[in-house]
């Protein structure tokens, strides 16, 4: 009787995070900025990125001391793995649209709006939501919604990406406000306190800087809290949001010809997660806040 020949051990099939850490690491350049992107430890990538290469013995990286560059290798693997991560991504959101009303939803707002705004009024009617796990996140870019970094994002412009479903819930207002010194002074005795560079372009900003008119800003920061919190210490004038300063006595409006800066706010969703029962009834409870503080928000 003869033996059969020895067969060898299947290849184990890809696992999809296998592919998305090689995304990261292609996109970021380096370990530190895929490991901080992917919120886990460089260790964490490295060893899947390892575990890819040994499962389909290719070599995808080259390791140098301050990045990892593709291969060529690497380099012809690049477009099949973005498909691959649409597909997934696809797959995920058909998942979640076709889901119950209990589970997650994120939602993507500027951090002020998420944490003066929404978090107290949302607590209010937490009964509305039961079951549902929301994950507030307080971001000053643009939540990718085709990757799934959020289901729901409230923006203060219209969305440009294609394939996004959005509609107008109001608009937001900023104006010049200051302590009661800088109330008494003389405009050309004004000093400003604004954003850095990374904002320097929002409405709101411009306007501060055509009242500077040249002259320096005593900060400027890309949190708007840290800018809110230096105007009331009385550092300098500043463009606020009408639904914060408006409310806070220590602080008063100061009369401009350029003020108030009025913001739309939209409220973004992919169309393939608006079907969810979870997402869409998060999305029209943030839409019922927005409407119903609309004079508190404009004035």
């Amino acid at each position: 009787m003869h033996e059969s020949p020895e067969r060898s051990a299947p290849t184990p099939p890809l696992a999809w995070d296998d592919v998305g850490y090689f995304l990261a690491v292609a996109r970021q350049g380096s370990l530190s900025a895929a490991a901080r992107l992917l919120g886990v430890e460089h260790a964490t990538v490295a060893r899947r990125v390892g575990a890819l290469e040994a499962r389909i013995a290719l070599r995808l990286f080259d390791r140098l001391p301050r990045a990892w560059v593709l291969t060529r290798e690497g380099q012809a693997l690049l477009a099949p793995a973005e498909r691959l991560e649409q597909e997934a991504l696809a797959f995920a959101r058909a998942a979640l649209a076709g889901n119950a009303k209990l589970g997650p939803v994120r939602v993507s707002a500027p951090p002020l709006l998420a944490s003066h705004f929404l978090v107290p009024r949302l607590a209010a009617r937490a009964a509305q939501w039961a079951g549902i796990e929301l994950e507030l996140v307080g971001e000053v870019r643009n939540a990718d919604l085709h990757r799934r970094e959020a289901d729901v994002a409230l923006r203060l412009m219209r969305p440009e990406a294609p394939g996004l479903a959005g509609r107008r819930l109001g608009h937001l207002a900023f104006r010049l406000y200051g302590t009661a010194d800088w109330a008494g002074r003389a405009p050309a005795d004004w000093r400003f306190i604004g954003y850095g560079d990374s904002l320097r372009e929002s409405p709101q900003q411009r306007v501060l800087e055509r009242l500077a008119a040249g002259r320096p800003f005593l900060l400027r920061s890309n949190d708007l809290a840290a800018l809110y919190q230096a105007c009331r210490s009385g550092l300098g004038l500043a463009m606020l949001p009408r639904f914060l300063a408006g409310a806070d006595p220590v602080l008063h409006e100061l009369a401009s010809e350029a003020t108030p800066v009025r913001r739309e706010i939209w409220c973004v969703l992919h169309p393939d997660v608006r079907r969810s029962p979870r997402v869409r009834l998060i999305a029209d409870a943030i839409a019922e806040l927005l409407r119903e503080a609309a004079q508190e928000l404009d004035g």
